[in-house]
Order: structure tokens, then C-alpha cells, then sequence
């Protein structure tokens, strides 16, 4: 039997306590599930993505935190995780990364071929994502496919293919993760700095602000141009005009680089996709399309 003591350490192991990251995986997922059904996706589907979101993204922190297990002891935001407290060893959370990845692996089975050849990938995203900040300055665009991939693994479970609007989906995804973690690493900038990790926000240096509205404005861009190509209706572009209203605070958020400004912003950008996902759920509640 596991104590209590143990038990909370993989609660915050997998950031159970901490949804923020299931959420921000969960509300593309969703936004392409309904447009791939038309409004009515199978609640079956559904179900496995649900299950699947929660499932990777606590085996994405798990192999996120042994990837940083030494790194994670000198930044101040990550001093206290378990692997670095020395809480749960390696071996332990492997171990559980292992369970969680297998399980993940056997929902998508239930899935067509489409879908399971394309969760490869996804796996391949999402373990090679933490080491990326060693080699590379833009690991929020890593960070951003592996978020995104369940955009066409959700078009390839209900239709059987990947359209244009799933990859196009896909993209935006992309750019939302580079706004949001770069919001995120700002944080740590001076840390990351410090011991050589690497980020967008050490890359932008005195002009993250200007990056971070420029893919902002790249997000929102994208957003209406989903919508034009989808046929989405008011209901959908009130969903985006709410998220440029948020983007807008955000940047005011950020404004003095404050670290507790910062994590607000990021925390905020949940908002940003429950929005757009109401939209898009009231756009086929109401709006009705001849068969």
C-alpha cells in the first residue's frame, strides 16, 4: 500500500492537482471533435479522448520532470517537485509513466488505423518534448504539436482522414502553445538563463512582449479564417471576439513582466479556449445545416 504522504507526491507528479495543462490539451481536442462531427461527435469518441487528454498529459509531466530531474532543483517554480525532492525516484516514475502510456495505448486501439498510426507520433511528441529546451530555443513549438496532434487524431477517429480544416486547426494550436508557454517561461527566465536552459522568452529577450502580440494576433487571424473555411456562424465568432478580448488583457497582464502577472496570464488562456469551444458548440445547437 502506497501512504498518504507517497500518494500526494504522484498527485503532484502527474499536476493532478493542477489541471491548467489537462485543460489547455483538452479544449482543442474538444473544438476539433465537434467540427470533424458536424456538432454531434461519437460519444464513445469522445469518451477515449477525454480519457486519453487526462492519460498523456499526466505521462507528459511525469517523463517533463525525469527529463528535468536534475535542472528542477535550481530553479525556484520547480524546487519542490517530487523527483526533485527526491520524494519518487526514477524508477518509480517510469514506472508509472509506463502504466499511464500503456493504458493511453489501449484506448486508441479501440480506434480506426488512422488514428492509431497517428498516436505514434503523438507518443513520439510527447516524450522527446523535454528535451528540447537543451538544443533548441523554440521548444513551445514542440510543445505545441505535441499538444496539438490530437487535433488530426480526432478528425482521423471520426472521419477516417485529416482535411484541411484539421491541419489548419493543428496550426493554430501550434501558435496558441507559443503564446501561452511563452507567457509560462517568462517566469523563469532568469533562472532558464542562468543554468543554460533554453526558451522563447530567453530567445525574444527585451522584445517578447512584440512576440508574443504578434503570435497573438497570428492565433486570432487563424481563428476567423477557421471559421470563413468552416461556415461557422455569430455564435462561433462571438466565441473568437471573447478570445481577442482575452489576448488583448493578457498583454496587459504582461505588461511589467511581473512573474505572478505572467502566471495569471497563462492560468487565463483556459478561458481562451472555453470560448471558442461554447462557440462552437452553439454554432451546431442552433444553427441548423441541410443534410
Amino acid at each position: 500500500m502506497i501512504d498518504r504522504k507517497k500518494f500526494l507526491a504522484y498527485v503532484r507528479l502527474i499536476r493532478f492537482n493542477r489541471p491548467i495543462g489537462t485543460l489547455l490539451l483538452l479544449w482543442p481536442t474538444l473544438w476539433a471533435l465537434w467540427i470533424a462531427a458536424g456538432g454531434k461527435p461519437d460519444t464513445v469518441i469522445v469518451a477515449v479522448f477525454l480519457l486519453g487528454v487526462v492519460l498523456m498529459r499526466s505521462a507528459g509531466c511525469i517523463i517533463n520532470d525525469y527529463a528535468d530531474r536534475h535542472v528542477d532543483p535550481h530553479v525556484k517554480r520547480t524546487a519542490t517537485r517530487p523527483l526533485a525532492t527526491g520524494e519518487i525516484t526514477p524508477r518509480e516514475a517510469l514506472t508509472l509513466f509506463s502504466i499511464l502510456s500503456l493504458t493511453a495505448l489501449g484506448l486508441v486501439c479501440l480506434m480506426n488505423m488512422l488514428t492509431i498510426q497517428l498516436s505514434v507520433i503523438a507518443m513520439i511528441l510527447a516524450v522527446t518534448y523535454p528535451y528540447m529546451k537543451r538544443y533548441t530555443h523554440l521548444p513551445q513549438i514542440h510543445l505545441g504539436m505535441a499538444f496539438g496532434w490530437a487535433v488530426p487524431m480526432s478528425f482521423a477517429a471520426q472521419t477516417e482522414s485529416v482535411p484541411m480544416i484539421g491541419w489548419l486547426l493543428f496550426l493554430n494550436v501550434v501558435v496558441w502553445a507559443v503564446v501561452y508557454d511563452t507567457m509560462y517561461a517568462m517566469i523563469d527566465r532568469d533562472d532558464d538563463i542562468r543554468i543554460g536552459v533554453k526558451s522563447t522568452a530567453v530567445l525574444f529577450g527585451n522584445a517578447e512582449l512584440l512576440w508574443v502580440g504578434f503570435f497573438q494576433i497570428v492565433f486570432c487571424l487563424l481563428l476567423i479564417l477557421i471559421g470563413v473555411y468552416a461556415f461557422l456562424s455569430f455564435y462561433y465568432f462571438t466565441g473568437v471576439g471573447l478570445a481577442i478580448g482575452f489576448s488583448i488583457y493578457h498583454q496587459y497582464l504582461i505588461r511589467h513582466r511581473n512573474r505572478d502577472a505572467c502566471l495569471a496570464a497563462f492560468l487565463s488562456n483556459n478561458w481562451i479556449g472555453a470560448v471558442v469551444f461554447a462557440g462552437i458548440v452553439a454554432h451546431y445547437a442552433f444553427i441548423s445545416h441541410p443534410e
